[in-house]
C-alpha cells in the first residue's frame, strides 16, 4: 500500500468527472487499498478517486469513531433522498476550511463492491453525508461549491497564500 498525493483546491483537476469502472480487479482494489491509507493518514473520514487524481468512480469511507470500519463504493449512485440536515463539513482537498452544508438526511445508494457485487446501503446521518460529499467530487464537484462566492474566493486566496 501506498500513501498518494492528495489534489489541494482551486487545482483544476477536481474538477474532472470520473469514469465508471468497468471491472472491479487487482487494480481498482489495490486503488482502494491506497485511498484507505491515504484517508487514514491524512487523517480524514472520506476520499474520492478524485481527490487523488484518478478519474474514477470509486470512493473510500470510514466514519467510525475507532476508524475501524472501512466501506470502498465503486460506482456509487445515489438513488434516493429523503429529508434535509445541516453538517459542518471539512476536506482532505481543502485543508483547514470547515463550513455548514445543507444536504440530504437519508440516502438509499447502489454502488459494486470489492468483489464486484452490487450491493445497496441506507445510510443517515454522517454516513450519509460523508457519500454524499464523496460522490460529488466524482461529480468534479467541491463542497466549498455549496457556499457563496465570496467565502470561495476567501478560501481560494487563503490556500493560495498558504501555498506558498
Amino acid at each position: 500500500m501506498a500513501i498518494l498525493d492528495i489534489l489541494h483546491y482551486p487545482d483544476p483537476r477536481l474538477r474532472t468527472r470520473a469514469a465508471p469502472v468497468a471491472q472491479v480487479d487487482d487494480r481498482i482494489r489495490r486503488l482502494a487499498a491506497d485511498m484507505l491509507e491515504t484517508m487514514y493518514h491524512a487523517p480524514g473520514v472520506g476520499l474520492a478517486a478524485t481527490q487523488v487524481n484518478v478519474h474514477e468512480r470509486v470512493i473510500v469511507v470510514d466514519v467510525s469513531p475507532e476508524h475501524n470500519d472501512p466501506r470502498c463504493y465503486v460506482n456509487p449512485v445515489v438513488i434516493a433522498k429523503e429529508g434535509e440536515e445541516e453538517m459542518e463539513e471539512g476536506c482532505l482537498s481543502v485543508p483547514g476550511v470547515f463550513d455548514t452544508v445543507r444536504r440530504a438526511e437519508k440516502i438509499r445508494m447502489r454502488a459494486l463492491d470489492l468483489q464486484g457485487q452490487p450491493l445497496e446501503l441506507d445510510a443517515d446521518g454522517l454516513l450519509a453525508v460523508c457519500i454524499q460529499h464523496e460522490i460529488d467530487h466524482l461529480d468534479g464537484k467541491l463542497f466549498v461549491d455549496y457556499l457563496s462566492g465570496l467565502k470561495r474566493d476567501r478560501i481560494r486566496k487563503k490556500l493560495a497564500k498558504a501555498a506558498l
